[in-house]
């Protein structure tokens, strides 16, 4: 049961950063290597409005896993 709260909790902290990223409009984020496809085939604006869409997916996917996990005593 532990691995379950781990994965839901590295979905929320990833998710987190993502969405914080793309508020605060991070250089180091949007410099990185891994977003530069995107940056490149959609420009800056539309890369944060997909990261911020993406965090709060992967915000909102910890949450309703969280939720659906039996409550054991």
């Amino acid at each position: 049961m532990a691995f379950h709260y781990t994965l839901q909790f590295i979905f929320i902290l990833v998710g987190l950063l993502a969405l914080l990223a793309s508020l605060f409009n991070w250089n180091w984020f949007f410099t990185a290597r891994n977003t530069q496809f995107i940056i490149a085939n959609a420009g800056r604006k539309r890369a944060r409005l997909f990261y911020a869409a993406l965090g709060l997916l992967m915000i909102a996917t910890g949450v309703y896993f969280f939720c659906q996990l039996p409550q054991g005593n």
